[in-house]
């Protein structure tokens, strides 16, 4: 099975209007997203984003459960935080896992509003069960990516269904759906 790795996208990213913004991190995000990608076989979860601050910010919420007190004090959440890494860009994380693995990622685009071409679950659930190439799954947070990066990656995902056409899951929610569907067990 190919490894998968995550990234939480912070820019660029889309606003209610539509306009491409860089949204903040939270605390909240980095916890929950770490810890499914811990439950699901995830090899490691990028935070994406230029600002520095905010990488800043990460860093220390990170230090704080992997080397500061929270590690003692909580070592599941230790190990989950462990898979963490920080990046200003997307293609940071790529350049990253082609150093790791020695291949280029297939690119895997999320959009609760759909995409043009969208794979079904099964479907990358299958790439990922018969490629050798690692995946990385693309979150994206505020309304979503833009286009210049759903534009340049290589697989686009359905989006998740509910009851109705309600759809405004958390991007914490919508991660552990989203790894559940392509990593659980079945």
């Amino acid at each position: 099975m190919a490894d998968l790795y995550v990234a939480l996208v912070h820019w660029p990213v889309k606003n209610k209007q539509g306009e491409i913004v860089t949204t903040s991190i939270t605390t909240i995000d980095i916890h929950d997203i770490a810890r499914s990608c811990r439950t699901f076989g995830v090899r490691a979860f990028y935070i994406v984003t230029p600002v520095d601050a905010l990488r800043a910010l990460a860093r220390k919420i990170i230090a704080h459960w992997c080397r500061g007190p929270g590690a003692n004090y909580n070592p599941n959440r230790k190990e989950a935080l462990d898979l963490a890494r920080l990046q200003k860009t997307i293609e940071g994380v790529e350049i990253d896992i082609e150093e790791e693995t020695g291949s280029t990622p297939v690119l895997v685009a999320t959009s609760a509003q759909g995409l043009n071409g969208a794979s079904s679950f099964a479907e990358v659930r299958a790439m990922l069960e018969s490629s050798d190439r690692p995946h990385l799954l693309i979150l994206g947070t505020g309304w979503g990516l833009s286009e210049q990066v759903t534009e340049h990656t290589n697989v686009n995902l359905e989006p998740i269904g509910g009851a109705d056409a309600y759809n405004h899951l958390s991007v914490r929610a919508a991660a552990a759906i989203l790894l559940d569907r392509l990593k659980g067990t079945r």
